[in-house]
């Protein structure tokens, strides 16, 4: 069973779509106590970094949300839910989770070919390091993104995958039972089921 945090940020619907054309059993989790009894969480996201930390603890998840992390229960932040596990971010002022070392900035638009942002479109991602999430996946696994903000992290050996854009960015994460995804696998068809699939079996 795989709880989808509600808080009020993110394409929750879409994900429960995706879940149930999969076959994955899933139940919304908006409070404490749901977060206390779960058995792996998706953190789901849209929107600004400060708005989705308040949500968060207008909903008192934040404290859960840590401690069923440092509990080893699995925990995958996609888009901005990714960003969310980082200690902070560019966008706003207000602490993240911390939960990964990992800070976000801001796509730089500068460049021969200045780049368009928010970054939105399909890429494809290079994978860097094995993990039972990235199961499956073929040479070009194409994923759909929408972000302005990209992930850094401390440790080069949490980052899964990159994708393109400018730079080769931060696309999946890793520490422990913590993962994240830039991207949305609920948007992203069929590379999408498998990644959710894999998290899943996790």
């Amino acid at each position: 069973m795989i709880s989808v945090v509600s808080y009020g940020v993110g394409n929750v619907g879409s994900i429960f779509s995706m879940l149930r054309k999969i076959g994955v059993p899933a139940i919304a989790a908006s409070t404490p106590d749901d977060i206390a009894k779960a058995e792996r969480i998706i953190l789901p996201g849209v929107g600004a970094f400060d708005h989705g930390m308040a949500m968060l603890a207008e909903h008192s998840l934040i404290e859960p949300l840590r401690e069923r992390a440092g509990a080893g229960i699995p925990l995958l932040g996609i888009c901005l839910g990714m960003q969310l596990l980082g200690r902070a971010s560019e966008e706003g002022i207000v602490a993240g989770l911390g939960v990964m070392d990992a800070h976000s900035v801001r796509f730089l638009p500068g460049g021969e070919r200045p780049l368009k942002i928010p970054h939105m479109g399909w890429s494809e991602l290079t994978i860097r390091r094995q993990s039972p999430l990235l199961d499956g996946f073929e040479d070009q696994a194409r994923f759909y993104f929408v972000h302005s903000y990209h992930y850094v992290c401390d440790r080069s050996e949490d980052v899964l995958a990159t994708a393109p854009y400018g730079i080769d960015f931060t696309a999946v994460v890793q520490r422990d039972n913590v993962w994240g995804a830039q991207f949305h696998p609920e948007k992203s068809h069929r590379f999408g089921m498998t990644l959710l699939r894999n998290f899943a079996r996790l």
